[in-house]
């Protein structure tokens, strides 16, 4: 297979596949088996548009401009803040639903939820468009186009077995006590997601 492809796929992997907001999100989702193949798509699609707007040379504008990523950087932490509480919550009080049920969250709120773990949080942009955006642009006017086409690849083998493998653990989720675990852990990572955020300068990692 094209050199190229499989280091976008392999680059992609990498950086997608750390446990993060989004993935601890569709990965509940993936468990109540709610609204799974549109969240798989939305998250998808999203990364491939923000990885081809890298490859374009957004990544260098995003970089430079010191006011949206400040925007970005204490919107994306409110936002990881306020729904660390809303788990936390859920575990403390045991709010979970029966597996195989009708879900009460509606596939508005739920890609509501996708789309702020998606765009609110900055680091998404310095690992899609900053970050692979360089690497892919190390690779040629052609290469560069190939090395995103395996980059949006991996984005979507990663949350289609997110969230669609997700379901394995249904057994172990019929439990209330499963439900405030996860949501226990949940609502730390995302504390710790807005308190990185906060401390962090806001620069992404140098390319490997």
């Amino acid at each position: 297979m094209n050199a190229d492809f499989m280091t976008g796929l392999a680059t992609s992997l990498a950086l997608i596949i750390a446990i993060g907001s989004q993935n601890a999100y569709v990965l509940r989702q993936g468990i109540r088996r709610e609204h799974v193949a549109a969240l798989v798509l939305f998250c998808s699609a999203s990364d491939a548009l923000l990885i081809l707007a890298g490859i374009g040379g957004a990544g260098v504008v995003l970089r430079d401009n010191a006011t949206l990523m400040a925007v970005a950087r204490y919107g994306g932490a409110v936002f990881l803040a306020g729904y660390g509480i809303l788990a936390a919550r859920r575990a403390w009080v045991g709010d979970h639903m029966v597996l195989g049920a009708a879900g009460p969250t509606g596939l508005g709120t739920a890609l509501a939820a996708c789309f702020g773990f998606t765009f609110l949080n900055p680091h998404v942009y310095l690992d899609t468009v900053v970050l692979l955006g360089a690497v892919a642009n190390q690779h040629g006017e052609d290469g560069r186009w190939v090395f995103g086409a395996g980059a949006c690849t991996a984005s979507l083998l990663w949350f289609s077995a997110l969230g669609f493998g997700a379901r394995l653990l249904a057994p172990l989720f019929a439990r209330t006590t499963a439900w405030r675990v996860l949501d226990s852990v949940i609502a730390l990572m995302m504390w710790a997601l807005a308190a990185t955020l906060l401390l962090s300068d806001g620069q992404p990692a140098a390319p490997v």
